[in-house]
């Protein structure tokens, strides 16, 4: 192992993320190379900096004009759109991340956690903690309606021993004993769990009776011993629609909760701030106990996976958002406009719903927030999914042949209500 991995290994030794770390992880350091010692002369080399593979004249990336061109004069800089970005991010972009999660989640105020890393989209975020913290054979729980990709990173990609809960109680709550009970049995002494909410595929959020149950739930077992490692997916963070749904991430609750439980928190400006093709995610640390020198060790180690994946992250992209962040005259109102029509669209779809109560052949999950909701289906959901494609070109998802996913997200306000009819009409047509 290189003296850089056991070092860093040393500062973790006895926490939450040492204890953690898989065989991949324990190797990882970031090396004192060509990324670190570029970075070194960014501030020192005032004369000549003859460290990076950026090619430079008067101090700016050479380029093509065609591309500069297409932004305004004056907004930016060559190097603003075309130098490498640092490994973990533009560090104005992170602090004013940093500061935003704190605005919406003011629990984070006074507790230690990282300073947000870049990372090339939220997935790639899900994909680094993978590479530094899960072993094959490891226990990871996951509810049984997920997002494919969890299934194909941890389980397909890194080997992880998926097992999972039903997502619902009989009552339409979120399932906190089934999800607690299927930790405590698992018979292991370290696991890890992914939280989404808003769901996807359900578009449903714990309620602040949910997330304390869950907490709470989490810290019993880690007081029972349990290492728990907890990764918190917040793409569709702040589309809340209702009242009772908690508000902040659960990430604030658990990032200080206990010594034994890592909280991860990964969410991107992708959603948040409308910038999906930007590819800008963001990982963030939390555990009770951890220090400023742990701190530093984890980030080291996320910094390696980020060089050995990507290298580093788009620069165009964070230096377009930190514009927006900093100078942007419409970036609250123009977010705030997005939420408006998203939560008109949900109250458009719970109405139109209410006519097709008592129909068989597709039963709501419950749902009060982000992108999408979904139908368990009587039959064969791939098979509706592929009459409505056919018969009424209307794409939807279909998940195990058992769930069809609907986003309403990309459908507009007056046409949601049509949506939700053929999709009854064509379930109707085939299974009855």
């Amino acid at each position: 192992m290189h003296e850089l991995a056991r070092e860093l290994n040393q500062a973790l030794k006895d926490s939450v993320a040492g204890s953690l770390l898989s065989e991949t992880g324990r190797r990882m350091f970031f090396p004192k190379g060509i990324v670190a010692q570029s970075a070194e002369a960014t501030e020192k080399a005032k004369r000549f900096n003859a460290t990076a593979g950026l090619a430079t004249l008067g101090g700016q990336a050479m380029h093509l004009r065609d591309i500069f061109d297409q932004f305004v004069p004056g907004s930016f800089v060559p190097n603003d759109i075309f130098s490498y970005a640092p490994g973990g991010g533009d560090m104005r972009l992170r602090k004013l991340w940093l500061e935003e999660m704190i605005v919406k989640n003011p629990t984070l105020n006074g507790k230690k956690i990282s300073m947000p890393l870049v990372t090339a989209g939220l997935t790639n975020g899900l994909a680094m903690v993978a590479s530094l913290f899960v072993d094959p054979g490891d226990t990871f729980v996951l509810p049984d309606l997920n997002w494919d990709n969890y299934e194909l990173i941890y389980h397909h990609q890194y080997g992880a021993n998926i097992r999972k809960f039903p997502s619902f109680t009989g009552e339409g709550r979120f399932n906190v004993p089934g999800l607690l009970n299927v930790l405590e049995s698992a018979g292991t002494k370290k696991a890890h769990l992914l939280l989404n909410f808003p769901n996807n595929p359900t578009g449903y959020s714990l309620t602040e009776t949910e997330q304390d149950e869950l907490v709470e739930g989490l810290v019993a077992l880690a007081e029972k011993g349990m290492i728990l490692n907890v990764i918190i997916d917040d793409a569709y963070f702040g589309l809340f629609f209702e009242d009772d749904i908690a508000k902040e991430s659960i990430f604030a609750k658990l990032c200080a909760a206990h010594e034994r439980i890592l909280a991860i928190k990964s969410d991107g400006a992708t959603k948040e701030a409308m910038v999906w093709g930007f590819r800008i995610g963001f990982l963030t640390y939390g555990a009770k106990g951890l220090t400023d020198r742990q701190h530093d060790a984890l980030d080291k180690k996320t910094l390696a996976a980020i060089r050995t994946s990507v290298s580093n992250c788009d620069r165009p992209g964070q230096s377009l958002l930190i514009k927006a962040m900093q100078e942007g005259q419409r970036y609250e109102i123009d977010k705030q406009a997005v939420f408006s029509e998203m939560k008109q669209r949900y109250l458009v779809l719970k109405e139109t719903l209410k006519r097709f109560e008592g129909d068989e052949n597709l039963i709501p999950y419950p749902f009060n927030s982000g992108y999408f909701m979904a139908f368990k289906t009587r039959k064969s959901a791939e098979e509706l999914r592929r009459h409505l494609l056919d018969r009424y070109e209307v794409g939807t998802i279909n998940i195990a042949d058992t769930t069809l996913r609907v986003a309403y997200c990309s459908v507009d306000l007056e046409k949601v209500g049509e949506l939700i009819e053929l999709v009854y009409q064509a379930a109707g047509e085939i299974w009855n």
